[in-house]
């Protein structure tokens, strides 16, 4: 976490951090524009961000979109933030990032974990292993593209559905996204691609959600989902216990 508290230390750093909360997916132009520093003094501080993990960057044909990734302070939050105040510090949170933007309609979280591409891959598509850190779902399909996946409840109930659009196993997944437990919701239709990238012996998960098209599911899985999914995801391969289901 050394270097996420380097790079948060700089104020032109976190300045560019705010910039991207208020809009997702800026390029290096965008960027540049209305601060009080050269081309490359953004680029080199984007590059620190990026290092941190804090940031993460997409092409788009020519251009290479930045993207706030929260999973860094996410875990900062998750090892100091005391229990207690944990639900009344992401309920202010979460009305802060209510009135203040809209919810970006990409959004990408990444995260280093200690883990093989084998045990990583399993906990993605084995249900078995999905309720131990998934809000207690259980994940179905047989994984080939064009089939069906979706997660049920403890209690049986079929909570989210959608199709498998690609599959790379230990690599790449593709599926389509639907919310079946609220009405509003299951209206919408968004894409998660989960990648793997192996690094030595951890491995870079890297989930983006392609909410264009969805925008009452940006803001519902923005602030009740993937930060936490992730987290679980990262305690259960690395210790063998997921985080405790948020109250």
């Amino acid at each position: 976490m050394d270097d996420v508290f380097k790079a948060l230390a700089d104020p032109n750093r976190r300045k560019l951090l705010d910039r991207l909360f208020r809009r997702d997916g800026q390029t290096l132009g965008e960027l540049c524009e209305r601060v009080d520093m050269t081309r490359f003094g953004v680029m080199k501080h984007l590059r620190v961000l990026e290092e941190a993990g804090l940031i993460s960057s997409r092409r788009q044909g020519r251009e290479k979109l930045h993207y706030l990734n929260p999973m860094p302070i996410r875990l900062v939050h998750d090892r100091w933030v005391s229990k207690y105040r944990a639900p009344f510090a992401a309920a202010l949170s979460d009305l802060k990032s209510r009135l203040e933007v809209k919810m970006a309609e990409i959004q990408v979280y990444e995260l280093f974990i200690r883990t093989t591409p084998e045990k990583l891959w399993q906990a993605l598509t084995d249900g078995e292993v999905t309720k131990k850190y998934f809000f207690g779902e259980e994940i179905h399909s047989d994984w080939k593209p064009g089939s069906e996946w979706y997660s049920s409840s403890p209690e049986g109930r079929r909570d989210v559905d959608g199709k498998v659009l690609e599959c790379d196993p230990l690599r790449r997944l593709v599926i389509t996204w639907r919310v079946l437990y609220n009405p509003d919701l299951s209206k919408e239709l968004s894409r998660v691609t989960y990648l793997i990238d192996q690094r030595g012996e951890m491995c870079k998960l890297s989930v983006t959600h392609d909410v264009s098209d969805a925008p009452k599911t940006a803001s519902h899985v923005s602030t009740n989902g993937w930060q936490w999914v992730i987290s679980s995801l990262k305690s259960l391969l690395e210790t063998g216990q997921g985080l405790p289901t948020p109250q």
